[in-house]
């Protein structure tokens, strides 16, 4: 299960990653082509809404593994153990559930999509398409919940511990792998 949640995370980054990254390479070409050279890309608008919807829904995942959606957690931080545990795996078997039917019906309005043969206005490609995020990165995003919950239930109560995405991967790393990122980071004033 852990190799397919790290599958699930790496796949996850590159999508987003790469979206942001053409999406804004593909918008910055597109403003200088009409500027400069007066004339655009008529079909560079509608590419960069579907390289940044892409990357959105891919980025969500991703912060399910970190923890990094916006949550209230005043009240989990002053709830003893065992209720604070309660209340996690909860929230979470909730969002499990969201985002499960989410993926689902999302799976369904592409088979219709399939089905009516709907395309893109400027791309000229069937709609199904960039609609296809939809399922896929909630049923990622599910199957991530899913191993939290697992994560969760094994996880005695006394040692389950909120932690900010900050917390987490500075954990994550060695301090020698700190060392040299924050080296790098402020070019050795540290």
């Amino acid at each position: 299960m852990k190799h397919l949640i790290s599958f699930i995370i790496n796949i996850s980054k590159v999508v987003a990653a790469f979206g942001i990254a053409a999406g804004v390479a593909l918008a910055f070409i597109n403003v200088i082509a009409r500027y400069i050279f007066e004339s655009s890309l008529t079909w560079a608008g509608e590419l960069t809404i579907y390289l940044f919807l892409w990357s959105t829904f891919f980025g969500a995942v991703y912060c399910f593994k970190k923890d990094a959606h916006i949550a209230v957690d005043v009240f989990l931080e002053k709830a003893p153990p065992k209720f604070k545990k309660f209340l996690i795996l909860l929230t979470l078997f909730i969002s499990t559930i969201y985002v499960a039917a989410i993926a689902y019906f999302g799976y369904q309005y592409v088979l219709l999509y399939i089905d009516l043969g709907e395309i893109s206005v400027d791309l000229n490609i069937p709609l199904w398409i960039p609609y296809v995020v939809v399922p896929i990165s909630f049923a990622f995003s599910a199957i991530v919940l899913l191993y939290k919950i697992i994560e969760v239930i094994k996880t005695p109560a006394d040692e389950i511990k909120i932690k900010s995405e900050a917390e987490q991967t500075l954990e994550e790393l060695d301090s020698e792998e700190l060392l040299k990122k924050v080296h790098q980071k402020t070019g050795g004033m540290l």
